[in-house]
Order: C-alpha cells, then sequence, then structure tokens
C-alpha cells in the first residue's frame, strides 16, 4: 500500500480511514504550519507515494521536486491557489482538493457574520462588558433588518448559492450577484438578478465575497471599487484575504467610506495589517 505524508495533522477521522485502507500515513509533529525549509526537509526524507498539503503549504516545483516519488498531492482545503497547478502538470501529478465539503459551514459563517454586523453584536457585548448599560433604550444600538436588505454575491460557486439559499428562505433579503457566467439556479431559486462587479457594489447593502483567488481576482476590491460602496454597507470576507487590499479597506473602514466588515481571511495571514484590529466597525475571525 502507499506511504502517505500529513504536513499538519487534521481530524483524526481522516487519518483513520487511510490507515484502515493499509496506508501507512506520518503527520509532521509540529503544532504550527511548517516553514519552507522544514516543508523540503520532511519531503526529502523518504520516498512518500502522496502527500497531503493544507492552504498553509505553498507547494511549486521545488516542493513537488523535494519527493519525486509521490504521484498524489491531496490539498486539504476548498481552494487551490496554494499549488502551482501548472508546475503540477509538468511532473504528470495528480492533484485533488477539497471542493465542496465546507460549503454549507461557510455559508453559515458568513450569515453568522452579517448577523453580527447588522444587529450589533459585537458593539453590544462590548457596551456590557465596559459597564455602560443603564437600562432599556429605545435608540440603543439600533441595527439593521436584513430582511430589508440587498445582498450582493461576487461569486456564485457552491458557498454563493448556499448563502443566498439562506438569505432568501431564511430572511426574505434581496438576492444580487456578480459572476463571469449566468447562474440560472439562482435566478430561478431566489430571484437573484445578475449585475457587473461594480453595479453589485454600487446597490448592495451586504457585499459577500465567494470567488476563488487568482490573478484575476487579486485586489478585486481595490480602493475605487471599495468606495462604489454605499456608506451604509457592509463588506463580506469568507473566501480568500488577498480578493481585498486590505490596506485600502482600513482606510475606507477608519474614513467611514464603508460602514463595516466582517472578516474571516486576511490579506498577509496569520499577519493582520496594521490598524485593522483598532478599528470597532470590524469583526474579525481566526479563518
Amino acid at each position: 500500500m502507499s506511504s502517505i505524508f500529513c504536513t499538519h495533522r487534521i481530524p483524526e477521522t481522516g487519518l483513520t480511514l487511510l490507515r484502515e485502507k493499509g496506508h501507512t500515513v506520518e503527520v509532521a509533529e509540529k503544532e504550527t504550519p511548517l516553514t519552507r525549509d522544514e516543508l523540503l526537509q520532511a519531503l526529502r526524507a523518504k520516498p512518500y507515494d502522496a502527500v497531503i498539503t493544507l492552504l498553509t503549504d505553498h507547494v511549486d516545483g521545488e516542493v513537488f521536486d523535494a519527493c519525486p516519488t509521490a504521484r498524489i498531492w491531496s490539498n486539504y482545503a476548498v481552494g487551490f491557489n496554494n499549488l502551482n497547478i501548472e508546475e503540477a502538470k509538468k511532473r504528470g501529478l495528480i492533484v485533488t482538493n477539497t471542493a465542496g465539503t465546507s460549503s454549507r459551514a461557510v455559508a453559515e459563517h458568513t450569515v453568522a457574520l452579517m448577523l453580527a454586523l447588522s444587529t450589533r453584536l459585537d458593539e453590544g457585548d462590548r457596551f456590557m462588558r465596559e459597564g455602560k448599560f443603564k437600562g432599556w433604550d429605545p435608540d440603543l444600538l439600533i441595527g439593521v433588518d436584513i430582511s430589508e436588505s440587498t445582498v450582493g454575491l461576487i461569486g456564485t460557486g457552491a458557498i454563493g448559492h448556499e448563502v443566498a439559499n439562506i438569505l432568501y428562505k431564511g430572511f426574505g433579503a434581496k438576492i444580487i450577484y456578480s459572476d463571469p457566467v449566468i447562474n440560472k439556479s439562482i435566478e430561478d431559486e431566489f430571484g437573484a438578478r445578475r449585475y457587473s462587479v461594480e453595479d453589485t457594489l454600487k446597490q448592495a447593502d451586504f457585499v459577500s465575497l465567494h470567488v476563488p483567488l487568482m490573478n484575476e481576482t487579486k485586489h478585486l476590491l481595490n480602493k475605487e471599487r471599495i468606495e462604489m460602496m454605499k456608506p451604509t454597507a457592509f463588506l463580506i470576507n469568507t473566501a480568500r484575504g488577498p480578493i481585498i487590499d486590505e490596506k485600502a479597506l482600513v482606510e475606507a473602514l477608519r474614513d467611514k467610506k464603508i460602514r463595516g466588515a466582517g472578516l474571516d481571511v486576511f490579506e498577509f495571514e496569520p499577519e493582520i495589517t496594521e490598524g485593522l484590529l483598532h478599528l470597532e466597525n470590524v469583526i474579525v475571525t481566526p479563518h
């Protein structure tokens, strides 16, 4: 059977499935992601038949060549932007990812960020902990009703479709979207209408990003596009950090050019862009 190297511990269920099939699985012992040198050293240690990578591993030609016996590279992630697919093709390698497996979970987290922002949940929590609550007040921390909002989806793959499903059926929100191709499914099911990226940004009360990270989508939301959004609008990103020019976002949030943001991914993660964590109109969660 095969010898498999996993660059970071994954849920034991997956490892058990492989071992029950007779495969030998070795897992990197380090609690944090391997550095590039550590990854190269680990791959050169043995003639593995397959490698399980994580989205924190940047896999290019040098990494592939560090373990030339491995013909299968399985990415434990929905995306694949961390792997150089062209270099894999040159070597005739099989590359897989886990597309679709977390669509519902990511969609629910997206909606959770929207709800936290619209209800000012994080602000309310801080307000209480700081001892500011003196009794009920009809003007206190008034939020936004999603049921009366327009949600703009940038990208309508499996996750975008599930977000539309939850918001349309659960809240009655109006759905608009931008996608390179017409998505007849969300148009028929949720009454969604398709617009350009720019027109989606201009109309939406909530903008939610659901595109893969590619050359074409890096900084898809740059300074110019962020400023197209309504000053009352919220921006949600549960896709990939570099889709947003984060420095431009910090500026827009600081200057109240948009109302707020909910971020689960970051342009330079695990590093956070300077100033982002000091803003009270942003909610951040650890990918």
